[in-house]
């Protein structure tokens, strides 16, 4: 029953595809030229999928939200303004609520959007635009609870969504900043500067300097790691631990010799306003665990750690 199950909502989807069409198309025209909000109303099982459906536009960049149409006859009505675009969800096209909400939206002159499993119901025949969202049976083996049609529904929502993020250009950086909490904010919205050891907390030797003095500054920094400077800060290249075990393989004078002699010239680097999960992307590809935080004039910076993105909760 569980594979008949899936195998029934599979095929609902599959029928959706065909329904992707010009009237598709005006749906999202309707709501990329509202000024206001897109106001989502459903009620049961249409209600929590109209939520979730709202939910998911406001995170990607359509600012939208539910109202529950039954409390929408006792004032909440009063949510909805002249600019908004409504997105009424029922499936067969008949709920009272929503019915009785008609007339009321015809007065603000509120553009109306309709999902319906019924093209010739009174909510579809009022729409300015439908979306058919009709399946061939529910899985449902009564085929009464709502199952096939609220994953249709749901679907039909989530293409809205993701089309008019696109038309939108959206960006992760917007995306971040409707979700600035847990990880994903972390991952989103942390910048390198954020994380960088910088000033005194920055382990760097003069290009002048032995081996030696390196090592030390790496021992007093513990980042496993130092930048090679010149007279103007900027940085000529990096030794790290890595470094020092070829040396040591390579039985060279740790005491006298030159810390340029030995150096890796250059060294990744990174920008102190970039995020902090491209210096994870950069470490993953080049199989490091530090990077040099340069500004524009290529200066160094900071110093940014795996163990910094760590603690951040960035990887």
């Amino acid at each position: 029953m569980g594979r008949r199950a899936l195998e029934i909502e599979r095929d609902a989807l599959e029928a959706l595809l065909p329904r992707i069409d010009e009237r598709f198309a005006r749906a999202c025209e309707l709501m990329l030229a509202c000024t206001g909000r897109v106001v989502v109303i459903g009620m049961g099982k249409s209600g929590h999928i109209g939520g979730k459906i709202a939910a998911t536009l406001a995170s990607t960049g359509t600012p939208a939200f539910f109202v529950h149409p039954g409390e929408a006859s006792h004032g909440d009505l009063g949510m909805i303004t002249r600019q908004d675009v409504v997105l009424a969800i029922s499936y067969s096209g008949e709920t009272a609520e929503i019915i009785t909400l008609l007339p009321l939206l015809k007065r603000l002159q509120v553009p109306l959007i309709a999902m319906t499993g019924k093209p010739a119901s009174t909510l579809a025949q009022a729409a300015e635009v439908h979306l058919d969202v009709s399946v061939a049976m529910e899985a449902c083996p009564l085929n009464l609870a709502p199952t096939a049609s609220t994953t249709a529904t749901l679907a039909m929502g989530d293409a809205l969504a993701v089309a008019l993020l696109e038309a939108r250009g959206f960006t992760p950086e917007d995306f971040a900043l409707s979700h600035p909490g847990g990880s994903l904010g972390r991952r989103l919205l942390l910048k390198i500067a954020d994380v960088m050891h910088s000033g005194d907390r920055l382990p760097t030797v003069a290009e002048t300097a032995t081996l030696s003095e390196a090592l030390l500054e790496m021992t007093r920094k513990g980042l496993g790691m130092t930048a090679i400077v010149d007279a103007s800060g900027t940085a000529l290249g990096v030794f790290t631990d890595g470094d020092l075990r070829r040396v040591l393989d390579a039985g060279i004078d740790v005491r006298n010799t030159p810390i340029r002699e030995v150096m890796t010239r250059g060294g990744k680097s990174i920008g102190p306003q970039q995020l902090a999960a491209e210096a994870v992307a950069l470490m993953e590809k080049h199989k490091i665990t530090s990077l040099l935080v340069k500004d524009e004039s290529a200066r160094l910076v900071g110093v940014v750690h795996m163990h910094d993105l760590l603690r951040a909760g960035v990887v």
